[in-house]
This record gives structure tokens, sequence and C-alpha cells, in this order.
């Protein structure tokens, strides 16, 4: 293969780095985190799909999270756990193969802040407008907020990736644990400002707007809840917000510790390690923390293995 086919058609990527020694165990644990994701996520969505007790509103919007987890971990963990026990000489991937994995990598981190901000819209008008929660959370505007959540991570990242691949490239070599957008343009000898300030740009206006949204939807509610004085209110107020809060506060501090870690090159190796974790850490805590803290999806789960005892 000369090295021009394989500068223009075939990438080395980086991979996870560990030592012979630790290959096993990592890949181990690894595998049963993978499969641990996917099987609370698609049981948590066979539940919602199939128990009539659960075609709520909150519930049907709850499954776009699931879906985009799936996606997070699939998009990344399955070349991982191939690429551990390949040199890292041998771990070759194709342009387009890589093209394809930056793409969604990105909009599964798009999506978790559109879909959370959704989420967080429907418990305000939930606690807030409660009498007239039936008839604005419509099955239709069910499928118009997730179709919007999904619809703007798809369209800005078809955006930023189309900046990319326009480039030429003159290296080979993806130094990162999987591929992303910077890794792409990085492959470039061209000017890559507009990328660059593209993608900086993007990611701090989806950051603000999230955490900002997040945070005024929270103060409303808190407002309500204060004026009202009504101990029933409080009390699903906290129920069903503590657990979208804590879903949201992992995804960000996942989110942000590898973006702040981007700034400094000495800690490289530490933010190649926390964007995998984001793909991981994330996806296997939210069916924890959102299915066993919702009451009815709780109760739903817990019915089934006492069946399952009989």
């Amino acid at each position: 293969m000369d090295n021009l086919t394989f500068t223009n058609s075939i990438l080395l990527v980086e991979g996870l780095k560990v030592t012979p020694q630790s290959s096993y165990p990592v890949f181990i644990l690894l595998l049963l985190t993978y499969a641990f994701i996917m099987v609370s996520n698609i049981g948590l969505i066979i539940l919602i799909s199939t128990e009539k007790n659960l075609h709520h509103p909150m519930h049907f919007l709850f499954c776009n999270l699931p879906l985009n987890d799936m996606l997070g971990t699939t998009v990344i963990l399955p070349r991982l756990l191939r690429d551990i026990f390949r040199e890292s000489s041998e771990r070759y991937i194709t342009y387009t193969e890589c093209v394809i994995q930056a793409y969604f990598v990105h909009v599964f981190a798009a999506a978790c802040h559109y879909v959370l901000m959704i989420m967080a819209f429907d418990r305000y008008v939930a606690i807030c407008n409660p009498l007239r929660y039936s008839a604005i959370m419509t099955n239709k505007k069910v499928i118009r907020l997730s179709a919007y959540a999904w619809g703007v991570a798809i369209f800005v990242v078809t955006v930023m990736l189309g900046l990319t691949v326009r480039l030429s490239r003159c290296r080979y070599k993806i130094e990162n644990p999987f591929c992303d957008n910077a890794s792409l343009f990085k492959l470039s000898c061209e000017d890559v400002s507009v990328n660059n300030v593209f993608g900086l740009i993007y990611t701090v206006i989806l950051c603000c707007v999230s955490i900002l949204y997040i945070f005024i939807t929270y103060v409303k509610i808190a407002t309500v809840c204060l004026t009202r004085k009504s101990k029933a209110l409080n009390s699903k107020a906290i129920k069903t917000c503590s657990t979208h809060l804590a879903v949201y506060l992992i995804m960000y501090v996942c989110g942000a510790t590898f973006i702040t870690l981007h700034r400094f090159i000495e800690y490289a190796e530490n933010r190649k390690l926390a964007s995998i974790m984001f793909h991981i850490v994330p996806p296997g805590l939210n069916p924890l923390v959102y299915g066993l803290q919702t009451k009815e999806i709780r109760e739903k789960i817990i019915k089934l293995c006492r069946r399952k005892r009989k």
C-alpha cells in the first residue's frame, strides 16, 4: 500500500492505551459495562412501550434518553473492544468510517443537552400548569419536541462535519481513542481556523443555553412551589425534578471535564480517558437514576421481579 493511498483512504486510530497485562481485565470490564448499558436501556424502552400505565408524555419523552445513550455507547465501545488486542500500529479505520463515527459521536453529545431540555419543559408544565398539562403535552407535542431535539442536533453536526470533510488531508493518524471532529480537521495542513471557531462557538452556545434553560426552568418551578405552599406539590416537584437534575448534572460534569482538559496539553491522556467516560458513565447511570427513582417505573420493575420469583 503506497503512502498516498494510506494517507487518503486509511487512517490509524490511537484507540485505548492499555498494557498487555491489563488488556484482558479492561476488555472484560468494558464488555460487561456495554452489556449492562444496552440491556438496561433496552429494558426501559420495552417496559415503557408495553405497559399501558406508563403511556404518558413524561415517559415517552424519557425514551429519547435511552435511545441516545445506546447510540453514544455503541458508536465507540465495540471498536474500542475490538482494538484492545491489536497493536497500536494496526488499528486501522477508513476515512469514511471515521467520519461516520465522528458524526454520531457529536450527535450523541448534542442530543444529550436537547433531550434533557425538552424533559425539563415537560416537568415545568406538569408542576406549574398541572390542570393544563394534558392539553399542552399532547402526543403531537411530544413528537414535535422529540423531532426538534434530534433535528437541531443532526443539523448542526451536519454543518460542522461538512466544514471538516471539505479539507484536504496531509496526515493519517487520529490522536484520540476514537474519531471526532477535532481529530479529523487536525489531519489537514490547511487553515482550520473556521473549524476551530465554529466548534468552539457551538460548544459554548450549546452548554450555556442548556444550563441557562435548565436554571430558569427550575427557578420558575421553585417559585411556584414556594408561592403555593402545597406539600403535595412540593413532594411531586422534588420526586420528579431531582431525578432529571441528577441525570443532567452527570452528563454536564462528564462533558465539561473533557472539554476543559482539551485546553491543557499536559493532561492529554486524562482528556482522552474523560472522553471515553462521557460515552460510558451517563449511559450507565441514567437507567439507574431515572429508571429506579421514577415511582411508576420502579413499581413496574418490582412487580416484574416478583412475578419471576413466583
